[in-house]
C-alpha cells in the first residue's frame, strides 16, 4: 500500500472520530502551550537580564569592609553575621588609605574610586527630606560609574560645592522639579546642581572631601567602599584573586578571619542567571506533565481505534494489506494527533506568553519590565516532541492491530 493511501486513511480516522480525537488533542495542546509560554518567558527574562547587567559594567569590582561567613548558595561555612550582608567580625573594620595604596600596586587595575555614604537632610524652597548622599573621588568617578547623565554633566576634577542628583529627586521629590544650576541646601550648606542622573533614585553624588564635611560621623581617609575598574574584563576572576591576596597580606588576615569582601556585577549576573535557569527548568518540567497526560490520552484513543477498526483491518488484510501497512496507518494516525495538538499548542503558547509578563510584572525577578521571547528553536522542539509523543504512544496499539489475523479480525463483532 502506498504511503499516500496510508496517510489518507489515517487522516480519515482522525476526522471520523472527531470528539474523541479533539479531546485527545486537547491534552497535547495544553502541554505544548504551557511549555512554549514558560520557555519564552525564561528566554525573554534571560535576554532582559543580560541587557540590564551588561550596563552595570563587568569590569567593575566593589570592595567593602566585613565578610559574610553565613550560608551562601551551595556552600555553608562557620562564623557570625553582620550588617549589610557582609560582616562577620566583632570589632569594627574599615577600609582606608593603606588599602588604596595596596590596590594601586596591582598593575591589572586601571582606576580606583573611594566612596563614603550616609543619610542627609536636603532643603529646597522651604521643603525638606532625607536622602542618601554618596561622596566620590570626582577625578575618576565619571570614568567608573555605569549610570548615564540625563541632563548637565558629570562631576569634574576641579568641582567643589556642586552635586549630581538622581532622576527621581530631580523630577518628583519636591513640589517643584530640580534642574541644572538650581541651588539646594544640604545640612545647612549650599550646593549647585550640575547634573541629573538617568535613573529613578533620590541619591546625591558629591566630591569626597566635601562629603566628609557634611557627614560628621565619617573620618577622613576612611571609606565605606572602594570601587575599582580593571583593565581587561576577561581577567576578572584572576584580578579578584589578586585583589583578595593583596588585601589579606596588607590587612594581616587569612581566609579564616578575613574582614573584607570583593564583589562584581558579573558574579551577581551569573548567580541570578543560574537561579532563573533552575526556575525555568522546574516550571517546564511541571508543564511537561501535561504532555505525559496527553500521551496517555493518545494511547487510549489508539487502543480504542484498533478495537473499532478490527473488522476493517481484517478486510484490508484479506485484500492484500500487509502488517507493515496496518502499522504505518495507525502510527500516522497517532502522529497526526500529536502534530495537530502541537500546532494549536504553539499558537496557545504564543498567546499565553503575551499575557504572562502582565501577571509577573510585580515579581522581583522581572523588575524593569518582564518580556517574552518565542524562539524558533522552542517552536520546533515543541512540535517535534508533540509528534514523537504521539507516535510513541501509538506504537503498542498499532503493533497489536498489525498482528491481528485476518480470520479473527473478520469474525470480530
Amino acid at each position: 500500500m502506498k504511503t499516500s493511501k496510508c496517510l489518507k486513511y489515517a487522516l480519515n480516522m482522525v476526522m471520523h472520530s472527531k470528539l474523541r480525537s479533539w479531546l485527545t488533542i486537547l491534552g497535547i495542546v495544553i502541554g505544548v502551550g504551557s511549555v512554549i509560554a514558560i520557555m519564552s518567558l525564561g528566554e525573554g527574562l534571560q535576554q532582559s537580564m543580560d541587557a540590564q547587567m551588561s550596563s552595570l559594567g563587568g569590569d567593575i569590582l566593589t570592595i567593602t569592609p566585613g565578610f559574610s561567613r553565613g550560608i551562601t548558595f551551595g556552600h555553608k561555612s562557620s562564623g557570625g553575621t553582620g550588617s549589610s550582608g557582609s560582616t562577620a567580625t566583632e570589632e569594627e573594620v574599615v577600609l582606608d588609605r593603606i588599602d588604596v595604596q595596596a590596590l594601586k600596586s596591582i598593575p591589572d587595575i586601571k582606576l580606583i574610586d573611594t566612596n563614603i555614604r550616609g543619610n542627609v537632610r536636603i532643603y529646597y524652597l522651604g521643603k525638606s527630606g532625607s536622602v542618601t548622599l554618596t561622596g566620590v573621588d570626582q577625578k575618576v568617578w565619571s570614568e567608573i560609574t555605569t549610570t548615564e547623565i540625563r541632563d548637565g554633566r558629570m562631576l569634574g576634577p576641579a568641582d567643589m560645592n556642586v552635586i549630581v542628583i538622581g532622576g527621581k529627586l530631580a523630577d518628583s521629590y519636591f513640589d517643584k522639579p530640580l534642574g541644572i544650576n538650581k541651588m539646594v541646601n544640604i545640612e545647612d550648606k549650599a550646593f549647585r546642581i550640575v547634573g541629573v542622573l538617568d535613573d529613578s533614585s533620590t541619591s546625591i553624588i558629591m566630591p569626597l572631601q566635601i562629603a566628609y564635611t557634611i557627614l560628621d560621623n565619617k573620618e577622613n581617609g576612611v571609606y565605606d567602599s572602594i570601587v575599582v575598574k580593571i583593565k581587561n574584563e576577561e581577567d576578572l576572576d584572576y584580578v579578584i584573586e589578586k585583589v583578595e591576596n593583596k588585601l589579606m597580606m596588607t590587612r594581616h588576615v587569612t581566609e579564616n578571619n578575613r574582614d573584607f569582601s570583593v564583589s562584581s556585577s558579573k558574579q551577581f549576573q551569573e548567580m541570578r542567571s543560574e537561579m532563573l535557569g533552575s526556575m525555568t527548568l522546574f516550571l517546564t518540567a511541571i508543564a511537561a506533565v501535561s504532555l505525559i497526560v496527553g500521551a496517555v490520552g493518545i494511547a487510549n484513543t489508539m487502543f480504542t481505534s484498533v478495537l473499532e477498526k478490527t473488522k476493517e483491518i481484517g478486510i484490508m488484510k484479506a485484500i492484500g494489506a500487509r502488517n507493515k501497512d496496518i502499522l504505518i496507518i495507525f502510527l500516522l494516525n497517532a502522529g497526526l494527533i500529536g502534530l495537530v495538538g502541537g500546532m494549536i499548542g504553539v499558537l496557545l503558547g504564543v498567546m499565553l506568553s503575551g499575557f504572562m509578563p502582565m501577571l509577573m510584572g510585580s515579581m522581583p525577578m522581572t523588575k524593569g519590565g518582564a518580556v517574552t521571547l518565542v524562539s524558533m528553536d522552542a517552536v520546533v522542539l515543541a512540535l517535534s516532541v508533540a509528534v514523537i509523543i504521539g507516535v510513541i504512544s501509538g506504537v503498542v496499539p498499532a503493533y497489536n492491530g498489525s498482528k491481528l489475523k485476518p480470520v479473527d479480525a473478520l469474525r470480530y463483532e
